[in-house]
């Protein structure tokens, strides 16, 4: 049996998204204010998801489709590179990300500025060591169908618990931001979300290579 830290690590990077104004509340927020109405603000979380949710599920599945054909000893420092370097690229180009032109956007031109934008922000990477801290070790594969059905079960859950913590955290701030706070706050008091995402990823790589 799995056990519950790496649900609660894949719940928790799914809410630093959500808090993350890049990933999608501010947009959200920005078109609610353009037409002065709160069901906009609601209706954007829709398309944020979707592009998120996909970014999301691209990465697990390539991470587990490798995980079928090589063995996690070799995997491990390869994703632990890739998030290191990754990180110190975020470091190097904090804004490295999609600009959009317009903020008039239909749903589908939303969820695909939100796809790319967890995509430069390597959000599907940052999974790497909970997959395959979830990867049993056990060479006895006496029930490889079993297995595999277990393994793309697994990855599901993993793309729905980490984008659901993500745009209920983003639809929590947007709304509260719309009705009560209103975009000020990002003049008077914020931190700087970039530095510790990157830096964020060099610690998962060196964890996961430590771990």
């Amino acid at each position: 049996m799995t056990p519950a830290w790496p649900w609660i690590a894949v719940a928790a990077l799914g809410a630093y998204h959500g808090i993350d104004p890049s990933m999608g509340w501010l947009f959200a927020v920005a078109l609610g204010l353009q037409e002065r109405r709160r069901s906009k603000v609601i209706w954007a979380l829709g398309p944020i998801a979707l592009g998120h949710l996909v970014s999301i599920a691209a990465v697990v599945a390539i991470i587990g489709g490798l995980r079928l054909f090589f063995a996690i000893d070799l995997l491990r420092p390869i994703g632990a590179a890739a998030l290191i370097l990754f990180g110190l690229f975020r470091f190097i180009w904090p804004r490295a990300h999609p600009r959009w032109v317009a903020m008039r956007v239909n749903a589908p031109e939303l969820a695909l500025w939100s796809f790319l934008m967890a995509s430069a922000h390597g959000a599907g990477l940052m999974l790497f060591p909970i997959l395959i801290g979830m990867t049993p070790n056990s060479p006895h594969a006496h029930h490889m169908a079993a297995g595999h059905a277990h393994t793309v079960a697994q990855a599901i859950a993993v793309v729905l618990v980490h984008t659901g913590a993500m745009i209920a955290v983003t639809g929590a701030i947007a709304i509260t931001v719309y009705e009560w706070v209103g975009l000020a706050i990002l003049r008077s008091a914020w931190i700087n979300l970039d530095t510790i995402w990157a830096s964020a990823l060099i610690a998962a790589g060196v964890l996961s290579l430590a771990i």
